[in-house]
């Protein structure tokens, strides 16, 4: 058997919020760490500006600055707009969670959390594009292989241990076999940055349960919409559309963003392109551990990559970051055993876990996905839903995941005890 030199203990593909909240933690407890990136910082993406406290909480453990001096809008909460009804619903108030949201550019907040990746201690190489495993004899990743540079050099690096954070497109565990699962979630997002004085620092984050257009006689358009001030003149406009509804892949999104703020008021600027700040982008949403296993010959499965996009709201980027602390706690005990049966049995660690914090309520967002799909359905459940506040307080805290585990309101033990007893997906 060759002997190879590893260039890391672990090496993590990817240096989105999962893959550098990743690289962090492992850095923190003294692990040699090489981050592979593919683009140059900073860097473009489509999906993410807009962050809930449970993200809030995980930057917070990342060391991150997050007052407004340092850049970031401060939301106080969800504003949701459907069945006649305008209802702006507060963050809940609890122990295990901050009290507010977040809004910063993707084209920042990469960098930044990239940037607290090396300051723990990482190593970051930009303009790798990893184009798959280094496997032993018998199948197991003791690699990567990669193009490096704008010579497309072709160079590996080893490690013991690999992590895939390569996000929604997942080349990596592709490479690997991993296909995603026909039978989970999946959504379409799109969005646009439009130049807006009037609404650019709105304390809330705008879910918009009904899209219509000016077209047709105001008729009712597929999918759920938001809009969120950027507070440096901008908003995100945006929607999406998942697979269990009967438009998904046979509509234009693009044309049905546009049709939809053309029927939003002439103030806030949404309905004039002219207005636009670039182009309508688009990303698909992986919802509900849509790739398994989350560990398998030599590779954990962060974020995106293992499909971990919350299916009720849509939000991806919490879940990439708490995988990432996740997978690094583990990585770090399994690498501290000895290579073989006794640092596997640590590694299966890692997909037990993920089933246990998040496979019950991955399971209930399946349920629920699937009935949102069901135009008559979402318009009962809008009609006679939205006059409740109380209700809506209850939909807000179950959408966003946001409950204190342990005591709580009485919310927080019915949301709490409904994920125990859901089967885990």
């Amino acid at each position: 058997m060759t002997t190879v030199e590893n260039d890391a203990d672990v090496i993590v593909v990817g240096a989105g919020p999962g893959g550098s909240a990743t690289a962090y933690h492992l850095a923190q407890h003294g692990l040699r760490v090489l981050l592979l990136e593919k683009t140059e910082f900073p860097r473009e993406k489509v999906c993410g500006d807009g962050l809930t406290p449970r993200a809030v909480k995980q930057l917070i453990k990342l060391g991150v600055d997050t007052s407004p001096e340092a850049g970031w809008l401060h939301n106080k909460g969800l504003r949701v707009i459907g069945g006649g009804v305008r209802l702006e619903l507060d963050w809940p108030e609890l122990a295990s969670f901050p009290n507010y949201g977040l809004v910063r550019t993707r084209l920042d907040f990469d960098d930044l959390v990239a940037k607290r990746a090396v300051a723990a201690g990482a190593e970051l190489r930009t303009g790798v594009n990893v184009t798959g495993p280094v496997l032993d004899a018998t199948g197991r990743a003791i690699g990567v292989a990669a193009e490096v540079g704008p010579g497309k050099e072709l160079t590996t690096f080893h490690a013991p241990l690999m992590v895939a954070a390569d996000g929604v497109s997942g080349r990596f565990p592709l490479a690997l076999g991993l296909a995603k699962r026909e039978d989970r979630p999946i959504g379409v997002a799109v969005r646009r940055y439009y130049r807006s004085p009037a609404r650019h620092d709105d304390r809330y984050l705008e879910s918009w349960l009904e899209l219509r257009s000016r077209e047709g006689g105001d008729k009712l358009l597929p999918g759920y919409g938001w809009i969120f001030g950027m507070g440096d003149g901008r908003v995100n406009a945006g929607l999406g559309v998942l697979n269990s509804s009967s438009a998904f892949g046979k509509t234009n999104y693009r044309r049905l963003l546009t049709d939809w703020l053309a029927n939003t008021p002439d103030d806030w600027g949404l309905n004039d392109d002219a207005n636009a700040d670039g182009p309508i982008l688009g990303a698909a949403l992986p919802m509900g551990f849509n790739r398994v296993p989350h560990y398998t010959r030599g590779v954990m499965l962060v974020g995106d990559s293992g499909g971990m996009v919350n299916p009720f709201n849509g939000e991806g980027i919490a879940y990439a970051m708490e995988s990432g602390e996740l997978a690094a706690e583990v990585a770090v005990q399994a690498l501290a055993r000895p290579a073989g049966v006794e640092r596997e049995r640590a590694l299966a660690h890692y997909p037990t876990e993920l089933k246990s914090r998040y496979g019950g309520y991955y399971r209930l967002g399946g349920v629920f996905v699937k009935l949102i799909g069901n135009p008559q359905i979402m318009r009962i459940a809008t009609k006679h839903g939205m006059p409740h506040p109380l209700l809506m307080r209850f939909v807000l805290k179950l959408l966003a995941n946001l409950t204190d585990p342990r005591g709580g309101d009485a919310m927080d033990r019915i949301i709490n005890a409904m994920t125990r007893v859901a089967p885990s997906v």
